[in-house]
């Protein structure tokens, strides 16, 4: 049994703390407003010019004119703000983000991360992505451990044209919640029925397992 994307979104939403400014990426990263801790109090920021985003509209409920980054409709909470894109920067430039939740084609094992092309294909670009990654000093990646082609996602060294180096913190993929340290990919919890053999099968980079392995907690 592994997480789906609603699963990996439950769990990075633990990470939330009261009081953070969160960026939230294009993809599994949006899921998490939907399931903000219990008396946790959290600011959604988007790149667009957002402040305040709430949790994805119900059917029916869409605005057209309220969106976010990735061009998806929005819910906003009381006291929300919109702004220019200057401004938004000004906001991830100066770090004033406390928290940035990115989606991920490829991880290093050094903290590099690769999101935004692959070579050939038709992708939406770069977006905000870079500077998010060379400003923010928290940055959460959720993703599948393994592509379609059942090949590991979390690498000795990227593939792809890279988004930032050496700056990836923490990864919750289907399989795991892994910490990004200096030797490689601790592991810290293993998905509900997930061995941590599973789990190293399913890892290029190197793999750090100190002691019993617990489960996550959803």
């Amino acid at each position: 049994m592994s997480l789906d994307k609603t699963g990996i979104a439950k769990r990075i939403a633990q990470e939330l703390q009261d009081g953070y400014y969160v960026n939230l990426g294009i993809g599994i990263p949006t899921l998490v407003a939907n399931y903000i801790p219990e008396g946790v109090q959290v600011e959604f920021q988007s790149e667009n010019g957002v402040l305040g985003m709430g949790p994805f509209p119900f059917e029916g409920d869409e605005d057209a004119d309220v969106i976010n980054a990735g061009k998806q409709t929005i819910t906003t909470l009381p006291g929300a703000s919109f702004f220019d894109s200057a401004t938004s920067f000004g906001m991830i430039r100066g770090q004033h983000v406390d928290l940035t939740i990115l989606g991920a084609m490829e991880v290093a094992e050094n903290g590099d991360i690769a999101n935004w092309k692959i070579p050939g294909k038709m992708v939406k670009g770069m977006g905000g992505a870079m500077d998010l990654v060379a400003s923010a000093e928290n940055i959460i990646v959720a993703m599948m451990h393994t592509n379609r082609a059942g090949d590991s996602k979390l690498l000795k060294k990227c593939s792809l044209p890279l988004t930032g180096v050496n700056c990836i913190n923490k990864v919750v993929t289907n399989l795991a919640v892994l910490e990004v340290t200096d030797d490689g990919f601790k592991l810290l919890e293993r998905a509900p029925g997930v061995s941590v053999d599973d789990i190293k099968a399913a890892t290029e980079g190197t793999l750090i397992v100190e002691g019993d392995i617990p489960e996550m907690s959803l």
